[in-house]
């Protein structure tokens, strides 16, 4: 497979690369800092500096179409706004940016989107949690339904909180709602690489938290 994942140098998305370039799979990270190529190369994956913020579809189509060295398999949305941004941030990169890359999906002919989401996403934030937390739910929310009305091979997952700890190789991944719980960014990664190597997983809506099922067993669950 080509993967090209907007949001390359998060830690999920890192950890995606790293998993998909030791299965001998190529992958393209775009990311918003120079500085920041050196990491993903040191993985296996190949940098593109876009700022997502700034790019528009037509020149991010002609990327995946031609600049990425081969016909893209599959596009991931990883990109984030991250902690300690304002609520209008919250708009342009957990939002804007994950239409912004559908739209150049489409364009570009390429089928398969993965976009990472967040547990609360489609439904009303909390009230007890401040104006950040609602504008970060409610662009993951209208991501999701952007992203739902288009004619793709979409797949949607939403972690649970997250943590660093290591693997454990063993999740929940549900139909909403799967309930709150923990799961490792490296538990995430590996479902998002099965599922990028399952496409009979698609059009689904997916939570995700630690649990007890093996991560191909709990993705082949969904494969229809």
């Amino acid at each position: 497979m080509h993967v090209v994942i907007a949001g390359g140098h998060g830690q999920i998305a890192l950890l995606l690369t790293e998993i998909l370039a030791a299965e001998g799979h190529s992958v393209t990270g775009l990311i918003r800092k120079p500085e920041q190529a050196e990491d993903i190369a040191a993985i296996g994956g190949r940098p593109i500096v876009l700022d997502l913020e700034q790019a528009d579809a037509e020149h991010l189509a002609g990327l995946l179409a031609s600049e990425t060295e081969g016909a893209v398999d599959a596009v991931v949305f990883a990109a984030g706004a991250g902690p300690g941004s304002g609520a209008a941030r919250k708009e342009t990169v957990d939002r804007a940016a994950s239409v912004l890359l559908a739209d150049a999906a489409v364009a570009a002919g390429v089928r398969r989107f993965l976009q990472i989401s967040s547990m609360g996403a489609g439904k009303d934030p909390d009230p007890s949690r401040d104006e950040v937390w609602t504008a970060y739910i409610e662009a993951k929310t209208a991501a999701e339904e952007d992203l739902k009305s288009r004619d793709l091979d979409w797949v949607i997952v939403r972690p649970g909180a997250l943590t660093n700890d290591p693997p454990t190789g063993r999740v929940l991944l549900a139909d909403p709602p799967a309930g709150r719980g923990e799961v490792t960014r490296a538990d995430v990664a590996a479902v998002l690489a099965e599922i990028l190597k399952t496409p009979l997983v698609t059009r689904r809506v997916l939570e995700l938290r630690g649990g007890d099922d093996a991560v191909p067993d709990a993705v082949s669950a969904f494969a229809s």
